[in-house]
């Protein structure tokens, strides 16, 4: 039976004959290994104290992916949830990371895909040097032919003076990686549950960020999620920058609708 599944996968729940329900989603024409980063996210986030669905089994099927998951019946929000999920996520955020970056402090262990769009991951010990190399610099790349000369020039300034806006972190985090209202839902008991996820280390801020994005949640799960991780002066001035990197990629898998935004965060932070 098909069920909502995002704004890319066939998503489907299967009644199986030993009377279980299990959730698939498929993906067609794309590598053999296209949900293997969701497979090792859910892994990664359940690891450091998050709920997730669990995985059941992937693999290839007529010239495509598919991923098998447990099928979450879920219910109304009971009146925990939103604080429910702060904690939850500022706990994920505060659990060890070493074993997801060998060797390194950001990055994970394997690439992944944001979308469609695979997600560079290579380990480093530096978080400005990561998100330029590894998130703006690429995506900005795949999108340039629609920008101005003159936004490419900023563009690349952006890029060069990043350490100008951004900090190392105080701590590496494993992050959701996409963490907007569609991809947490509510359990059988109407607890918040995380699906979905381009998992990597980074810092923090930038789960926190796409909260923002595409309609805040609401203000007891970011009282909560303080309560853990306090509140970082100057926050307000680099979550745009943060978001600036779905953004690209929304620009690249969906087109010219997010070039504006794009463009105004480039020249508000390049001049």
């Amino acid at each position: 039976m098909p069920v909502s599944g995002g704004d890319i996968n066939d998503a489907y729940r299967l009644d199986l004959s030993s009377g279980d329900t299990v959730f698939i989603k498929y993906q067609p024409g794309v590598e053999p290994d296209f949900f293997v980063g969701e497979k090792n996210g859910l892994i990664a986030m359940r690891q450091a104290g998050a709920d997730t669905p669990d995985v059941l089994g992937m693999g290839k099927e007529k010239g495509g992916a598919f991923l098998l998951l447990s099928f979450i019946k879920s219910k109304q929000r009971n009146a925990a949830y939103w604080p429910d999920l702060g904690h939850m996520l500022a706990t994920m955020h505060r659990a060890p990371t070493a074993s997801l970056v060998p060797k390194k402090k950001y990055g994970f262990y394997a690439d992944n895909y944001a979308g469609r769009t695979r997600q560079i991951n290579t380990p480093n010990d530096s978080w400005v040097d990561f998100f330029r190399t590894a998130r703006l610099g690429p995506f900005i790349k795949m999108v340039e032919h629609y920008f101005s000369p003159a936004d490419r020039k900023r563009a690349q300034y952006l890029l060069d003076h990043l350490d100008k806006y951004l900090p190392e972190p105080a701590f590496p985090s494993v992050l959701h990686g996409d963490l907007w209202g569609g991809n947490v839902m509510s359990d059988e008991n109407g607890s918040p549950i995380l699906i979905d996820p381009a998992v990597y280390v980074g810092h923090h801020e930038i789960d926190l960020g796409m909260t923002e994005l595409f309609g805040r949640f609401p203000q007891s799960f970011y009282d909560a999620y303080y309560e853990i991780i306090p509140y970082e002066p100057g926050y307000e001035e680099r979550k745009d920058l943060y978001n600036l990197y779905h953004l690209l990629n929304h620009l690249k898998l969906f087109g010219t609708g997010y070039l504006s935004p794009v463009v105004s965060i480039i020249r508000y932070y390049a001049g």
